[in-house]
């Protein structure tokens, strides 16, 4: 399909202003690193805040949730929905205690933590394998949905449809670094959340759907629509929710919902300009991410079911499109054209690109923050100049595009990257969550949780390649012991949590702690608190060194908790309160309401509490 001269218009404005927004917000980026990645560390919480949710709002995204509603419908959405309680433990328990750690990225935390070569080992083994890698790989996860949407949308071929929309990535993105950032998040995201909500208007009042009473009650679509599994299907149940509400939001690290923060979410923190800010800037997140963003990918999704029943009616509708590229998560892209008149077109249009550009544009800043900071900087290079290392940043900023855009071409869909990604940091969250608050853990502990999690995960990918037979009605056998598939996945995610945690655990143990002076210096600097330091502090004061002042003895991490658990439920139920009013469920809506009510109430209460500590 190529657009019409209208569609084409509202694309080039909208690249024409985010490019000069980006220029007009490079001003003294190239100074130093502390400019090109941390802003200068004066950054407001409600900018960054919506930096966050723009880079979690990528193109992958819709195409994901789609593939999600119309394999297991709305309730499969747990899967990521689950991490909410990670976001909300960040919120009220660690954000403050990035923003007093000052690292320019999180990267450079292990030296502070911990001591000796090992620790040295950590920080430069993850500035490679999380800058490079894992960067290249979530980049190129978004880029596969870039590829889908130009395939479908503008008439493009893969590579000249990625290398134009990379060339304006990198020109604002190595010229502006985060602060050039920050301010095209802020214009794309209301850009992406119009486009949104505007497709899902058009769709939903489309003949071929009918409206959203028609939609909900179709046949295609009526068993699509729980919030929450049966528990009559329990291993529905089982795998869709109660393990990701109960182990996936704690033992796994995944990009934008780290157990403890990380990542370009740390990166949004330490960017504040107090602990207020970096507080304020995650709740913001949390509650636009959890709560608003979902309900207008969901109903295309639901919708997608009536005009595009399967797989099969996507290839027949649009022969000139590789079949490679064409699976669940193809049905988004393909409802905008069909639906979308000329104009509003290329405003949705415009907000998917924009939606590529913003997470795409942050994971290329984060990803070079690493290298620069916790690889050039600090192993190959040590004496280099802030404008050697502004350099570097830009040099590897441009190598990270390219890489990444060479591995999209090879991948098939968004669900599965999630999955894959999702699999080799399970079972090291704990690690991430407890090595504030419990000295022992060393950077042996680290290392082997991840080499453990990279492991256990290959060899359950190797059993399903090459020891698994599948049979039918999604039944598997191994070992001649035959589950569902649905079974099997569960086995999985708690083999490799289960035998991740054994191992690190052990090696803590086992291992030498990290020497005393270390601990000392990062107890003055972080103020953890808790039974978890009370050997390095009762340590000190036999020494006649006093680590806390008494106004600095209140352990605030159970009001934090409380924290989180209110600011769970409020946010929770909100999400449910739209989607009640959506499907009609009035009375129900009012009930989700009023627990809103009362559980922001609290929070707002305990949250008071939990400043004045």
């Amino acid at each position: 399909m190529i657009l019409e001269t209208l569609d084409w218009t509202v694309v080039v404005i909208f690249f024409i202003a985010l490019v000069t927004i980006g220029y007009i917000a490079s001003r003294q980026a190239g100074k130093s690193t502390s400019n090109f990645f941390l802003s200068g560390r004066n950054m407001p919480w409600w900018l960054l805040g919506v930096s966050m949710v723009a880079t979690t709002f990528s193109a992958d995204t819709p195409n994901l949730i789609t593939d999600m509603v119309r394999t297991g419908g709305v309730a499969s959405n747990w899967l990521w929905w689950a991490f909410l309680l990670t976001g909300m433990l960040t919120v009220f328990v660690y954000a403050k205690l990035w923003n007093r750690s000052q690292v320019m990225t999180d990267n450079e935390f292990y030296e502070i933590r911990y001591s000796g070569k090992m620790a040295a080992f950590l920080r430069g083994f993850r500035a490679i394998y999380l800058g490079f890698f894992f960067n290249v790989m979530v980049i190129a996860t978004v880029s596969l949905a870039f590829i889908k949407i130009s395939a479908i949308m503008l008439g493009l071929q893969p590579a000249p449809a990625l290398i134009i929309a990379s060339v304006i990535v990198l020109f604002y993105s190595t010229i502006g670094g985060l602060r050039s950032i920050l301010w095209t998040d802020l214009f794309q995201f209301s850009f992406m959340m119009f486009g949104a909500v505007i497709a899902a208007v058009y769709v939903t009042r489309s003949p071929e759907v009918g409206g959203l009473s028609a939609l909900f009650t179709h046949p295609n679509v009526v068993d699509k629509l729980s919030f929450v599994p049966s528990i009559s299907q329990p291993e529905i149940f089982l795998s869709i929710f109660l393990i990701p509400i109960a182990v996936q939001w704690w033992a796994a690290w995944y990009p934008g919902a780290e157990p403890g923060g990380g990542g370009y979410v740390a990166q949004r923190m330490l960017s504040a300009k107090n602990e207020d800010n970096a507080v304020g800037a995650t709740l913001l997140f949390n509650f636009f991410h959890y709560a608003l963003r979902p309900w207008p990918w969901i109903i295309v999704g639901l919708a997608s079911l009536i005009v595009f029943p399967d797989i099969q009616s996507m290839v027949d509708k649009f022969p000139d499109v590789s079949t490679q590229y064409i699976q669940h998560d193809f049905a988004y892209p393909a409802m905008l054209r069909e639906f979308l008149p000329p104009g509003l077109l290329g405003l949705v249009v415009a907000s998917i690109i924009a939606a590529f550009m913003s997470t795409t544009a942050s994971h290329l800043n984060w990803g070079s923050s690493y290298l620069v900071n916790d690889f050039y900087g600090r192993f190959y290079n040590p004496k280099a100049t802030e404008k050697q290392k502004v350099r570097f940043g830009r040099y590897s900023t441009i190598a990270l595009m390219l890489c990444a855009v060479l591995l999209a071409l090879v991948l098939q869909n968004a669900l599965q990257a999630f999955y894959y990604i999702l699999m080799i940091g399970m079972g090291t969250g704990l690690i991430y969550i407890l090595r504030w608050f419990w000295w022992r853990i060393n950077p042996y502990s680290e290392i082997a949780g991840m080499a453990a999690a990279m492991t256990f995960s290959l060899l359950f990918i190797i059993l399903e390649n090459f020891v698994m037979v599948r049979l039918e009605n999604d039944m598997v056998e191994i070992f001649g012991i035959t589950f569902s598939q649905t079974y099997w996945n569960t086995i999985r995610l708690l083999g490799v949590v289960f035998l991740t945690s054994a191992t690190w655990i052990i090696v803590t143990l086992l291992t030498k702690p990290t020497d005393e002076e270390t601990l000392r210096n990062f107890y003055r600097r972080i103020r953890p608190g808790g039974p978890g330091w009370k050997k390095v502090v009762d340590r000190a004061k036999a020494d006649n060194i006093e680590l806390v002042k008494e106004g600095d003895l209140k352990w605030d991490v159970p009001t934090g908790i409380i924290c989180m658990i209110l600011g769970s439920v409020s946010i929770y139920s909100i999400l449910f309160t739209i989607g009640n009013i959506l499907y009609g469920n009035i009375f129900e809506a009012l009930i989700l309401f009023g627990l809103t009510v009362v559980s922001s109430l609290l929070l707002y209460k305990y949250w008071n509490k939990l400043k004045s500590n």
